[in-house]
């Protein structure tokens, strides 16, 4: 069950998936598209899932599932991976590789492999002020609080 994304309790689950490029404006509008759809049919054993999703910067994917209503299973899980995949072929965009960082460069999103944020923290390219995105964060509320952050109160901080 598709229902606005700020309509969902503080509680909700929320998976973000961070893109390695922008999409346009026009795969903006189709991805927003399959997402209704997916989420529309999104069941776990036999349970309409409510749930929403946004898209931020025209590069972050985020899903949020209210699990009060119903939670999510196994399977249901493997279908939102196996979505977010279809997508990431589709669109020949990379959406699962938890090894990037994405954070701001003035009011550009840059996105760079561990490695390569960990030399420019080395190189003092970026400091503990550098707003970067945790994508770890696991429910609505952490993303709205937690999610853009400075890098010193983030678990990018061990590497400043």
């Amino acid at each position: 069950m598709l229902v606005p994304f700020n309509t969902l309790p503080d509680s909700a689950r929320v998976w973000i998936y961070q893109a390695n490029r922008s999409f346009t404006e026009e795969e903006i509008k189709e991805i927003e598209h399959y997402l209704g759809e997916f989420i529309t049919g999104w069941t776990a054993h036999g349970s309409q899932l409510k749930a929403g999703f946004e898209i931020k910067y025209r590069r972050f994917i985020i899903i949020a599932l209210d699990q009060s209503h119903a939670g999510a299973s196994g399977c249901s899980i493997d279908a939102s991976v196996h979505f977010i995949q279809g997508l990431e072929t589709k669109y020949k965009v990379n959406l699962m590789d938890r090894m990037n960082v994405s954070f701001k460069q003035g009011e550009y999103v840059a996105y760079k492999p561990l490695k390569d944020f960990k030399k420019m923290a080395k190189n003092k390219s970026i400091s503990k002020d550098t707003v970067v995105f945790n994508n770890l964060v696991t429910n609505k509320q952490e993303y709205l609080e937690h999610w853009e952050v400075p890098a010193s109160e983030s678990w990018h901080a061990r590497f400043i």
